[in-house]
């Protein structure tokens, strides 16, 4: 360790949990030097809904680089690209009935949110935002003005401005009705809230505690976005790509957003890839008004497309990681039905999952627990009072069941350690 301690910048995290160096990967498992392999429920915090080195994805990408294919092109035109576009059109738009546009903003999920909020600005002219309590959107500075843990604000150094703070789903005290502050500060003169642009809001914060809106909220959402003239973004940069089961993790409520913002598994691979979709009238962009030198990695097109055409060519996959979710949940339920006296309960969607507790220090012990016994996990929420799964899709019942099986012998080691003697 004493080269990464000694060169690494204090900002490194990740490694603090997992103190061991990692060397290999293959599917749901992840291998350190020595070659201890560790099964792996974290899956590149949701970059790697298919697995490590998933070998479909790993063919295409060896025989594009083998032949000297074009890797890098900012934003000139591509054969992969154009595969790319179209294989995205006919496998996930096409049949969703969705007319958006696709731009390449960068390589990573920030950047992505950056394109949608400053096309949300320039599109109507105007300058506030909408968030929602617990949301993660990114570390850049307009992302992170949109992201609701103080932590990360803090670090910023500037005034995060141009943004307005609202409740999630179930934020409040359960019998408040759905946007009521919303819709005072909008309909209020005296409020102080600007007309806003838009709304930013994912459907499942992974980040924030694995807290999901119901349909009917995000339908709600959607209705006010209409009524009171602001854009709707969905950030479907962790949640999107398949992880509730649907390819975008707003079907189930049957809304269209203007904006979409993709990244994490859009490349299928782990390379770094990201999109912002938009509806075609809001595509106002001068020419390279919003650009970066990364927006056109290649290898990330030759392994995005041929994920799609592996996994969404049908219904199956998105049925298979359904039924892979409700089997996690209900052991989840088994496990948390153990530990009344911590508060223990389950959220989540699909393979989106949470195990959370009252007492916060319990998810900060099971994890280093489930490393310990050779599982990888993470936590989440403000508190990180959430143990938090986001194994691959393509992880196996029986994989799914070994970590299960470990997360529960790591859960009732945490709890005795937080027992009153």
């Amino acid at each position: 360790m004493e080269t990464f301690e000694r060169l690494e910048s204090e900002v490194r995290g990740y490694c603090r949990n997992w103190p061991v160096v990692f060397d290999k990967a293959v599917g749901s498992h992840v291998y350190d030097e020595a070659g201890k392999p560790y099964l792996d429920f974290f899956a590149g915090a949701g970059s790697l809904n298919y697995g490590h080195n998933n070998p479909q994805l790993k063919t295409k990408l060896i025989e594009y680089l083998t032949d000297d294919r074009i890797v890098h092109s900012l934003d000139a035109y591509s054969v992969a690209k154009r595969d790319f576009l179209k294989t995205f059109e006919e496998i996930v738009l096409k049949p969703r009935g969705l007319d958006y546009k696709v731009q390449f903003p960068g390589p990573a999920g920030n950047n992505a949110v950056e394109a949608a909020l400053k096309l949300a600005r320039k599109y109507t002219g105007r300058e506030t935002i909408i968030n929602f309590t617990n949301g993660f959107h990114g570390m850049t500075l307009g992302a992170l003005a949109v992201t609701g843990n103080s932590m990360k604000r803090g670090g910023a150094g500037v005034p995060l401005d141009h943004v307005a703070t609202m409740p999630f789903d179930n934020y409040l005290d359960g019998q408040t009705p759905d946007f009521l502050w919303l819709r005072a500060m909008l309909e209020d003169s005296g409020s102080g809230l600007d007309k806003p642009a838009a709304v930013i809001v994912e459907a499942i914060q992974g980040e924030g505690g694995i807290n999901v809106a119901s349909a009917s909220w995000l339908r709600g959402l959607s209705e006010v976005c209409r009524e009171y003239d602001m854009l709707l973004i969905v950030d479907d940069i962790q949640m999107g790509c398949g992880r509730t089961g649907d390819f975008f993790s707003f079907e189930e409520a049957g809304i269209t957003p203007d904006i979409v913002t993709l990244s994490k598994s859009i490349s299928g691979y782990g390379l770094p890839m990201a999109l912002t979709l938009f509806k075609r009238e809001l595509d106002v962009w001068e020419p390279g008004e919003h650009n970066g030198t990364f927006r056109g990695f290649n290898p990330a097109m030759i392994t995005g497309s041929e994920a799609l055409r592996q996994f969404w060519s049908n219904d199956e996959f998105a049925s298979a990681t359904k039924a892979k979710g409700d089997l996690v949940a209900a052991r989840l339920g088994e496990i948390a039905a153990e530990f009344p006296e911590a508060g223990a309960h389950v959220r989540g969607r699909g393979l989106a999952r949470g195990l959370a507790f009252e007492d916060t220090g319990i998810a900060k012990r099971l994890a280093a627990e489930s490393f310990d016994r050779g599982l990888l996990v993470e936590t989440s929420g403000p508190e990180d009072e959430v143990a938090k799964l986001l194994p691959a899709l393509t992880t196996t019942e029986e994989e799914l069941t070994a970590g299960l099986d470990i997360m529960a012998d790591a859960a009732r080691a945490a709890v005795k350690v937080s027992a009153p003697a």
